[in-house]
């Protein structure tokens, strides 16, 4: 996940240590450099603008107390895309008591609104892909969707590589089942 940056432009790292230092404007840069980033991973994770918007903006939030205790010891947008995971699983289990507790009054007939099955079948897949065990979910969207190495996915997972390959493996067969039966394959 390695960016290009103009001549004289600062990376990250400068960017980080200077915001460390209350450098309102680096901060700002770094969060105009990868706000696209986190919110494509949050729609990957989530399949709804609204949700990415929402998880983007938490991670923006989150960024801004977070960013003293960022050691460098990986890849910026490693530690970045953990922060994300984490807000776009939050919002999923707010989501999940939410919907227990208006299923617990009875409100369920009321916002049961499900989205409509995806005519795209790239999006369908990511709608299968959403529906896999989080570690399988988060192993193929690290490694397909943001293009990063096991090795990178693993870190951000804070698991092993050979982990990652098997979480990947496992979600492969799980996907098969389900695009059949759903009449995508």
């Amino acid at each position: 996940m390695a960016m290009m940056l103009d001549e004289g432009e600062a990376s990250d790292a400068e960017l980080v240590g200077r915001a460390k230092g209350g450098d309102r404007g680096a901060f700002g840069k770094l969060l105009e450099r990868h706000y696209g980033f986190v919110y494509r991973a949050a729609y990957r994770w989530s399949g709804r603008k609204a949700d990415a918007e929402d998880i983007a903006q938490e991670v923006c939030v989150r960024l801004g107390r977070a960013i003293r205790d960022y050691h460098g010891k990986g890849a910026f947008t490693t530690w970045l895309y953990t922060m994300t995971l984490n807000a776009a699983r939050d919002m999923m289990r707010k989501s999940a008591r939410d919907t227990r507790k208006a299923e617990a009054y009875g409100a369920y007939a009321l916002i049961a609104g499900e989205a409509a099955e995806p005519e795209d079948p790239a999006e369908a897949l990511w709608a299968a892909v959403r529906k896999l065990p989080d570690k399988q979910r988060d192993a193929v969207l690290l490694v397909y969707s943001e293009g990063l190495s096991h090795a990178d996915a693993a870190e951000a997972m804070a698991i092993s590589e050979t982990t990652v390959s098997w979480h990947i493996h496992e979600a492969k067969k799980r996907l098969k089942t389900l695009m059949r039966s759903a009449g995508e394959v």
